[in-house]
């Protein structure tokens, strides 16, 4: 059954020309590809494909799995391609064939399950090393990658140029990208991707470069990355001798950023204009080596209201000013809510779990609405939702995300934060954003008897330990924000369909969600002509 709701979020059927006489829309690409050609470089091509490593910023869920194994099959498929002595393709994730000979784009469809393997393709031909990170996985850590980075070295410091790092949804176009990473002397130490910087500091960066934020630029993951072999080299020899800190991870492609630059003492970010988040069907995507599919993924009918359960979290203190936010805004998006707190107020109504309020932490009051959930709701509702007071979230986009995923295994999905993940530690879910259960989760969770060491503990690390121990992992959806819009740069909330943002602090928080969240015409629109597709297919 999940296979049938990834094949359909999958499949598409659109065809789009760019017409040859385009120069802007196509000469970039179709000229770089006759150069090859023509000049019998296909040798050349060959063996800087192998000097790249790629790395899949993937995940274990089976739905994140899938996901990032088919980008791995996209990405040797058009290796193998590049090898041919005819016209020279690139077939992205959605089905594309780029015609680069004549400078024209198409996009057919095709059916993810029957992409082939590096064995089906290789025959006897070596190709690109592809890795996942979730393969990779020896501990917590692997996905805040510098863990990786002496193993990136050892294993391949003296045999490869460039480790490309990707997230699932990246769309490569490899000709494009062998293009540009030949601009760069791969002997030197380079970090290159697509800058993003702060506008006015901000808390999620601990209020960095206070006096002009501007200036420190840090990779959008979403276009891709590079590091070269020198650099990945002399960044592993400098873990071996400073350890990473059991510290929190955050914003995991700021702290990157920041420890590469090494306050001033190693390289910054080097803006690549091909690395783009431009969606596969925008003009300039003939222009860009990446591209990344900036729509929410829907892989069957949206889950049902009634199959998730909204559990707020507030207190006594606050009934009079957030409570009235979150009716005004998105209770009416819930079939079942209920409003937790330390005071039984019928007007609301809010529900007292005889857990005293704690200014800090509310581990037992979100362990108890763990409970109430298990032994008080319908056994037939899949999912569980804790948010807090001043969360702002769209249910209705959840109910979509939530199609791509199977209840039935243990899934707890939000932000994903970290602490102490360079020396072991765990990952966990912060729960601002939203917390999200499958009721296999929670079942799992409450049968090992962990708990909650103090009512004001922590709740959202006391999961993360929680989960960890329990060999279950957390799945990360960087849809769900811990803070409010001002707090992300524009250009990433702009390939992004938000899912929650938090906090009220200085903000309007009903302009905040009417703006950011709201169901609006084309969401509607969207879904039924998806609905249209599957149908058709």
């Amino acid at each position: 059954m999940q296979r049938n709701r990834l094949s359909n979020w999958y499949h598409r059927s659109i065809e789009k020309c760019v017409p040859e006489e385009s120069p802007e829309k196509g000469q970039g690409i179709s000229e770089t590809t006759e150069e090859f050609r023509k000049s019998g470089k296909s040798n050349q091509i060959n063996i800087e494909l192998q000097e790249i490593v790629f790395v899949i910023q993937s995940q274990s869920n089976s739905f994140h799995s899938k996901r990032a194994e088919d980008l791995e099959s996209n990405i040797l498929k058009q290796a193998e391609e590049l090898g041919k002595d005819q016209i020279v393709p690139s077939i992205s994730m959605n089905g594309g064939v780029s015609d680069l000979r004549r400078g024209r784009v198409l996009f057919l469809s095709f059916s993810p399950w029957v992409l082939p393997k590096r064995e089906e393709l290789s025959q006897g031909k070596e190709l690109p090393r592809v890795l996942l990170i979730h393969q990779m996985d020896r501990h917590d850590g692997a996905w805040t990658i510098l863990p990786l980075m002496q193993d990136f070295s050892a294993s391949y410091g003296r045999n490869s140029s460039w480790i490309f790092f990707c997230e699932e949804d990246t769309r490569i176009q490899i000709v494009k990208l062998l293009e540009t990473l030949r601009r760069f002397d791969k002997s030197k130490e380079w970090f290159l991707g697509k800058a993003l910087y702060d506008e006015e500091s901000t808390i999620i960066h601990h209020y960095a470069f206070a006096e002009n934020p501007t200036v420190f630029k840090f990779p959008d993951f979403a276009a891709g990355w590079a590091l070269s072999i020198p650099l990945v080299n002399k960044l592993a020899n400098r873990l071996k001798s400073e350890p990473l800190k059991s510290d929190f991870t955050i914003d995991l492609k700021h702290e990157i950023a920041l420890y590469i630059w090494q306050k001033g003492n190693g390289p910054h970010l080097t803006p690549v204009p091909e690395f783009c988040t431009d969606d596969l069907n925008s003009y300039k995507a003939v222009h860009c080596a990446t591209m990344f599919s900036n729509f929410l993924p829907v892989c069957g009918d949206l889950v049902k209201k009634e199959d998730i359960f909204v559990a707020v979290k507030t207190c006594r203190k606050f009934h009079r000013d957030r409570i009235p936010i979150v009716k005004q805004t998105w209770e009416g998006e819930a079939a079942l809510i209920e409003y937790y707190s330390d005071y039984a107020e019928t007007s609301i109504p809010t529900i007292d779990l005889g857990v005293p309020n704690t200014e800090r932490g509310h581990c037992g009051k979100t362990f108890a609405i763990l409970e109430r959930f298990l032994n008080h709701s319908s056994s037939k509702t899949p999912w569980l939702v804790i948010v807090d007071d001043d969360t702002l979230i769209s249910i209705f986009r959840l109910r979509k995300l939530l199609s791509c995923y199977d209840p039935n295994e243990p899934v707890f999905l939000g932000e994903r934060y970290g602490y102490g993940l360079g020396t072991g530690g765990y990952s966990y879910i912060t729960g601002g954003g939203g917390m999200v259960f499958s009721r296999e989760a929670i079942q799992k969770l409450l049968a090992s008897k962990c708990q909650c060491y103090s009512n004001d503990a922590p709740d959202d690390m006391v999961l993360g330990m929680c989960f960890s121990g329990l060999g279950i992992p957390i799945t990360h959806c960087p849809l769900f924000h811990q803070a409010r819009p001002m707090d992300y740069p524009k250009d990433y909330l702009a390939h992004q369909i938000p899912i929650s943002f938090h906090k009220h602090w200085n903000v309007d928080p009903v302009k905040v969600y009417f703006t950011w969240l709201a169901p609006k015409m084309e969401d509607s629109f969207t879904e039924k002509k998806q609905r249209r597709i599957r149908e058709d297919l």
